[in-house]
C-alpha cells in the first residue's frame, strides 16, 4: 500500500456507477485503464446492471469491463433481463448479483478478491426493498450475515458494499447499520450523483448514490422523449432506449488504511461533458 504523508499506507478504491447503454460501457472502456496507470488505483468497482441496452448485462460486456481493468462488476433488479447472466452468473467470482436474493437463486451476492497491491477485498451487493421490484429478503439481516461470516480486518483488509435502492432513507440507514464495520457503503439505482460523500461517525465511508455513467442528456440514461410522453399523456407510446450521447462517467474515490480497514477520505470522480468534472484530489 502507498503512503500518504505521516498518517500510514492506503488502498486507492474506485467505485463507478451504473453503467447505461452502450455509451456508458463504452465510455468506461475507454477511460478506465488510464485512470488506473495514472492515479495509481488499486480496486476497481463497476456496477453493470443497465449496459445492455439499459436493461441487464452480458457475458461480453461482463467480460469486457473486466478487460478493461474492473476487479468486480455488481448489478441491482436488472440482473436477470438479459436471460444468459442466469447461465453465467456462476462461472464468474468478480460477477455479483444482489445477495439478498432467496436461497438457491444462481450467482453469489458477495465475493473476496485481491487488489493489484494484495490487499484482500470483499464486495457485497445488496438490493433494498422500499419502493423496489422484485422484493426480495431483509438487507439488513443480508448485511449481517455477510459481516458476521467475515470481519474487518480479521478475514480481509477492506469491505465494500453497493447497496442498489430506490429510497436514500433505506441507504442511510444501512451506512449507519454497518458503520465502523465496513469501508465503504455507496448506494445505486437512482442514477444522479448525490453530494453527501462522507465519512461516518465509526468510519465507513458513505454516498447516498454515485450516479450513472451514461448520456445525462437523458432522463435516467434513457431517450428524454418517452419518458417526457408517458409523463405528460399517460400512455406507453414505445419502449424504453438507452439514450446515445456522449457519456459522463460518476463514482466516487476512497482511500482505505491498511491498519483499519475504514476510510480515510472520499470524494466524487466525475469525468465527461454534462456534469462539472472533478478527481478526488488526495490522488492528484
Amino acid at each position: 500500500m502507498r503512503r500518504t504523508g505521516q498518517i500510514g499506507f492506503f488502498m486507492r478504491l474506485l467505485f463507478l456507477g451504473d453503467m447505461v447503454g452502450k455509451t456508458g460501457r463504452k465510455a468506461v472502456w475507454d477511460r478506465l485503464p488510464g485512470l488506473i496507470s495514472d492515479l495509481r488505483l488499486d480496486f476497481v468497482i463497476v456496477n453493470g446492471e443497465n449496459a445492455a441496452g439499459g436493461f441487464g448485462i452480458t457475458e461480453t460486456i461482463f467480460q469486457e469491463t473486466i478487460n478493461a481493468g474492473a476487479d468486480v462488476v455488481t448489478t441491482g433488479n436488472h440482473v436477470w433481463d438479459q436471460k444468459d447472466a442466469i447461465i453465467f452468473a456462476d462461472r464468474h467470482e468478480q460477477f455479483l448479483r444482489p445477495a439478498n436474493y432467496p436461497a438457491g437463486t444462481p450467482g453469489r451476492g458477495s465475493s473476496i478478491h485481491y487488489a493489484r497491491n494484495g490487499a484482500r477485498v470483499l464486495v457485497a451487493n445488496i438490493m433494498g426493498r422500499v419502493f423496489m421490484h422484485p422484493e426480495l429478503d431483509d438487507p439488513f439481516k443480508a448485511g449481517e450475515d455477510i459481516l458476521g461470516a467475515c470481519q474487518l480486518k480479521d478475514q480481509v483488509d477492506a469491505i465494500v458494499f453497493d447497496f442498489h435502492a430506490e429510497a436514500t432513507s433505506e441507504k442511510q440507514a444501512f451506512g449507519h447499520f454497518v458503520d465502523g464495520r465496513a469501508s465503504l457503503v455507496v448506494g445505486t439505482h437512482t442514477h444522479v450523483p448525490t453530494a453527501d460523500c462522507q465519512i461516518l461517525n465509526g468510519g465507513t465511508a458513505y454516498m447516498s448514490d454515485a450516479g450513472m455513467c451514461g448520456d445525462y442528456d437523458s432522463s435516467l440514461g434513457m431517450d428524454k422523449e418517452e419518458p417526457l410522453s408517458r409523463f405528460v399523456s399517460k400512455m406507453n407510446k414505445s419502449r424504453f432506449e438507452a439514450a446515445t450521447g456522449p457519456a459522463t462517467i460518476c463514482g466516487v474515490g476512497v482511500d482505505i488504511s491498511d491498519r483499519t480497514g475504514l476510510a480515510e477520505k472520499i470524494a466524487p470522480l466525475r469525468l465527461g461533458p454534462r456534469l462539472s468534472e472533478t478527481i478526488p484530489d488526495f490522488w492528484l
